[in-house]
């Protein structure tokens, strides 16, 4: 069983940057893909970026390259997403979450991941 709390959101100017934490409980946070997935208002939770247990394989969403960072500490059993260069469309409710995808293709899917956060709002404006 893993738990997860996210932390660091906030309201910014576009331009800025936030970093969010992911504290996990639990002994075997390291043999899990940390995923982060947002939600705007009205849309679905989609994907940002995941990072392998080891912090060796990471893997972005299309839009948040370049820009947004992933990362871990297991040795603190948490998980951090820095974002740069914010934009009014990274809006949203970001989550972190913890699971074991089969393979690479599975990393951005809702369905790959056991455990999740209840999520930290980040309002960027224009």
């Amino acid at each position: 069983q893993v738990q997860l709390v996210e932390s660091g959101g906030g309201l910014v100017q576009a331009g800025n940057s936030l970093r969010l934490s992911c504290a996990a409980s639990g002994r075997t946070f390291d043999t899990y893909v940390l995923g982060w997935f947002r939600q705007a208002p009205g849309k679905e939770r989609e994907f940002v970026a995941a990072i392998n247990g080891a912090g060796e394989t990471i893997s972005y969403e299309d839009s948040v390259k370049g820009r947004f960072i992933i990362s871990r500490e297991n040795a603190k059993n948490t998980g951090y997403l820095q974002m740069n260069s914010l934009k009014p469309e990274d809006t949203g409710v970001y989550f972190c979450a913890a699971g074991r995808p089969a393979y690479a293709a599975s990393w951005s899917w809702r369905s790959s991941y056991f455990y999740w956060g209840q999520g930290t709002q980040v309002i960027v404006s224009s």
